[in-house]
Parts: structure tokens; sequence; C-alpha cells
């Protein structure tokens, strides 16, 4: 079993399989200068901001933790953050909350007088900022130091009996080594959380569990959207999926048969090694921003009737449940789970080269979604503004 990766090591401890420059608008207005510095230049990494946030609306405290999460991110060497005025409350609290080692410059319309003389002051500081980027090596590390985030999307009747349990599989093996994992996508859980929760290493974990599903369906309910009815939808039924709690077994097979540690909020880090939910929205992208924000320096994403979504820090590998998806999305699509499906590899074989593809991307090897630039970017405001209590 593959035990090593190379990646560049921070000075927190934490280690990045990337060493982006990442470029984070905190505003909309400030989406025009990214874009333009993003056009210029294939050196940075950069998203677009389509919410606007303030301390009095919902979700304020999950936005700054995001955020931060970014910025304080294994695989970001130094971030530029573009804000529209120095005094901007969401700029001053993210500055308040990043740790002392984390590199970062701010520019801000105001001060820049305008859109063009804030590109030519991000633009100045990428110049610089890599001088000293390029400087840095990778070097051998043990798996140990591998946050994995785990994701699906557009489930079909193959992704619990192919994609899904081979990601458990490569979850259960890294975990064995010291690693972490996270399962996030709390209302996919709905009809198997109580599964989960058997798992638990301590019954307050179980019971947060447990808590984490029933404060987002009823939060849901409370807003009309009825999971259990609204479920699975129509797409998973087109796929062949005929009931929410085939589609939520399905989902934790993702996260193998390791115990629970442990049982977090969006954007948070897993506390400690081993198997960890996150509770996030059933929304791909707001999954994959906060998995991103919680330290996660690879993501694998299963589908079963394909989708481009990526992550601007994160590399996103994309795998099929059957074959046919991977041939017909083969710029979308880097590994094939269909073989399982096909009577070829076992799940145990295809684990094995899931672990190696992960072992590859990790040392720089570039994913689809990095070649075709997918930065897709949103952050959950919370099911009503709030958090599960502890």
């Amino acid at each position: 079993m593959l035990q090593s990766f190379n990646g560049f090591l921070r000075e927190d401890g934490r280690v990045g399989t990337r060493n982006h420059l990442l470029v984070l608008p905190l505003a909309p207005a400030c989406n025009r200068v990214v874009s333009m510095v993003a056009q210029a230049t294939s050196q940075v990494a950069a998203v677009e901001m389509h919410q606007d946030w303030a301390p009095h609306l919902e979700g304020w405290h999950l936005a700054v933790r995001t955020l931060v999460g970014w910025v304080d991110h294994p695989n970001v060497y130094a971030t530029i953050l573009v804000a529209v005025e120095p005094s901007d409350p969401l700029l001053t609290t993210v500055i308040e909350n990043l740790p002392k080692h984390v590199r970062y410059e701010v520019v801000t319309l105001a001060e820049a007088h305008g859109t063009r003389g804030a590109v030519s002051a991000v633009e100045r500081i990428i110049r610089a900022f890599d001088e000293h980027r390029g400087r840095q090596a990778r070097e051998p590390v043990p798996l140990k130091h591998l946050v994995l985030g785990t994701e699906c999307g557009g489930s079909d009747a193959c992704s619990g009996l192919s994609a899904n349990p081979a990601l458990g599989r490569v979850s259960d093996m890294l975990i064995s080594q010291g690693g972490r994992s996270i399962l996030a996508e709390t209302t996919e859980l709905i009809g198997a959380e109580h599964l989960l929760a058997q798992r638990a290493v301590e019954s307050r974990v179980g019971e947060r569990l447990l808590a984490a599903v029933t404060h987002a369906e009823t939060s849901s309910m409370r807003m009309g959207v009825d999971f259990r009815g609204a479920q699975p939808a129509p797409g998973n039924i087109e796929g062949g999926i005929s009931t929410i709690e085939e589609k939520s077994l399905g989902c934790v097979h993702k996260g193998g048969n390791s115990p629970l540690m442990a049982v977090i909020d969006y954007a948070e880090r897993p506390p400690v090694p081993g198997l960890t939910v996150m509770d996030t929205p059933g929304h791909d992208v707001m999954q994959l921003v906060g998995m991103a924000a919680g330290g996660a320096q690879v993501i694998v994403f299963t589908t079963g009737r394909g989708t481009p979504t990526g992550s601007a820090i994160v590399p996103v590998i994309k795998m099929s449940t059957r074959s046919a998806l991977k041939q017909s999305l083969a710029d979308v699509i880097d590994m094939d789970a269909g073989p399982i499906i096909d009577g070829i590899l076992s799940v145990d074989q295809v684990a094995q080269q899931l672990l190696r593809k992960i072992v590859f991307v990790a040392n720089g090897e570039l994913v689809a979604a990095e070649r075709g630039r997918h930065h897709e970017f949103g952050i959950f405001p919370g099911w009503d503004g709030k958090e599960v209590a502890e």
C-alpha cells in the first residue's frame, strides 16, 4: 500500500498538494477585478463572490470561517484579498481571524481608485509573491498528513455498488495510516443516519449526527422543502434510484467502515484523525467549498450522471460509476469504477487504483476540473443561520 506523497510543508505542520496563489474577492463588486486578473495570467487561483455578507445577515459566522479556511489552506502559498474599502467588516473580520503564519496582501477599490488601478495593484503583488513561491519544492511526507474530502453528485443505481464503495475502501486505507476523511452531505444521509451513528466512537458523537440530520430536515421543512418527499431527485430516478433510503445508503458507503470520530459544522477542520462528518447541504458547490475550508487537500467526487464542478484550490478527482459515462464525458471524468459493474475488477482492485490516483494527484498531477479551470464557489449560509448545538 502506498504510504507517502510529495507535498509542500507549511509552517503550521500541514502539507499542501498544491502551491496556489489565491485571488479572493470579498464582495460581488470586486469580481471584475479578479476576473480581469485571471484572464491575464494562469498563475493564480481565482473565484467569484456571488453573495454579499454583513454582520447582521444570516450565515455571517459561516462566511467568515469559510473565507479564513480558504486563506489559511495548506494548498495556498499566499492570498490577495480584494475588497471595496479598507473598513469593510468582512475584510477586517477575516484578517482578525487569520493565524500569524498566513501570507496575504490586501487591495481595495477605494485605495486603488477603481477597477483598473486595483488590477494593476494585484498584478504587482502576484509578481512579488511568484518570485518566492517558485523556490519552494515538494518533499516526501507520510499519507497521515492527507485530509480527504468525499463527495457524490448525480447519483445513479450504480453509485452504491461501484464508485462509492471503492471510495469508502480508500477512506478506510487512508485512516489506517493516520489520515483524515470527511463525509459531507447531511441531507444525503436521511434514512441511513442511524446506521452511521451506530459507528460513532462515543454516544455523544452519534447523538450529534442524529441532531444534525434532524436539524437540516426540520429547517428545510420550515422553508417549504420536503426532503423525504422530494428525494430521490428526478435525475436520480432517471439513473435508477428508487427511494431516498437507497440513495442515502449509497452515500454512506463513501465513509467506508471506519468508526465515526467527530461531527463538525460547515467549514470546520476535522479535530482528530479518522472519519468525520461535516454538516453541509446537498449542493455540490457549497459542499466542495466547505470541505476545502476544512482543510481537505484532495477531494474525490463520484458521479453517475456527470458534473464538471471543481475547486480553485483543491484538486477534485471525478470518478464515474459506469464506463459509459467515462466514455461520454472523457474531458470531465478522471477515473472509472465501471469495471466493478462489468465484473472485470473487484471493489478492492478499483480502490487500489483510486488510492494511486489520489497520490499521483497529491504529487501534482492535474485533474480534469483543474485543466478545465472549474472554480465554482458558493458559501453555505446555514440551515437557519445557526449551527447544531453541541
